[in-house]
C-alpha cells in the first residue's frame, strides 16, 4: 500500500502545484509595468502630455525630435528642456524611429478652412448672390448713388425682419466690394493699354 501512495498526487499538492505553474508564468512572461516603469518607459515612447508640454514651450522644435529626445532620457522634461535652453539643440531621430501618434480624441482637431473654400470658392456662389450680379449687369441705368438715396429701414421690428434687413445689408455689402474690385481692375486695363 506504500507504493501506490507514493505514486499517486492528493488533490491539495495538485492544487499547489498549479498555482505555482501558473504564478511563475505569469512573473516570466506577463511581468506586472508598475515594476519596470523606467524600462517599459523606454520601449513605449514619451508620454503626450511631456511632448505637448515641451511643443508649448518650444513651437520652432519638430515633434518627432522631442519624442526621441524624451525616449532617450527616460522621459525626463527638464533634461530635454535644460538641452534646449542650454542651445545644444535636439538630435534628430533616425530613420528606424517610428514615433507613437497620441490618440486623436485627447487633442481636439483644428478645423481647416480649406474644405468650405473648396465647398464655395467666392461670396457670390456662397450667398447665391449671380442672379442679383445678372440682374444688375441688365439694369445699367440704375447708379450706386441712386441705391444710396432710397430710403433704408434701420431696424426692423421682428426677429425675421431683422434678419432679412441684414443678409440684404450683407448681400448689398458683397456687390459693392465686387463692383468696386471690377472697376479697379477696369481701370488696370485702361492703365496698361496707355502704356503699351
Amino acid at each position: 500500500m506504500s507504493d501506490t501512495e507514493q505514486q499517486t498526487l492528493n488533490l491539495p499538492s495538485l492544487i499547489i502545484v498549479v498555482i505555482i505553474v501558473g504564478l511563475s508564468i505569469r512573473y516570466f512572461f506577463f511581468s506586472p509595468s508598475s515594476n519596470n516603469t523606467g524600462s517599459s518607459n523606454r520601449g513605449r515612447g514619451a508620454d503626450p502630455a511631456h511632448v505637448d508640454q515641451i511643443q508649448q514651450m518650444f513651437p520652432q522644435l519638430n515633434r518627432r525630435d522631442i519624442q526621441w529626445d524624451l525616449q532617450r532620457n527616460g522621459g525626463s522634461v527638464q533634461a530635454t528642456t535644460e538641452r534646449v535652453l542650454g542651445g545644444r539643440g535636439l538630435e534628430r531621430p533616425p530613420p528606424s524611429f517610428q514615433p507613437i501618434e497620441p490618440p486623436s480624441s485627447s487633442t481636439p482637431p483644428r478645423p481647416a478652412p480649406s474644405p468650405r473654400k473648396s465647398s464655395h470658392p467666392d461670396l457670390i456662389t456662397r450667398y447665391n448672390l449671380a442672379g442679383r450680379i445678372s440682374a444688375a449687369s441688365q439694369s445699367e441705368d440704375e447708379t450706386p448713388e441712386e441705391e444710396t438715396s432710397k430710403p433704408q429701414v434701420l431696424w426692423g421690428q421682428s426677429k425675421a425682419e431683422r434678419q432679412e434687413l441684414l443678409q440684404r445689408r450683407r448681400e448689398d455689402m458683397v456687390l459693392t466690394a465686387r463692383r468696386k474690385m471690377e472697376e479697379r481692375e477696369r481701370q488696370r486695363e485702361k492703365g496698361k493699354g496707355k502704356e503699351v
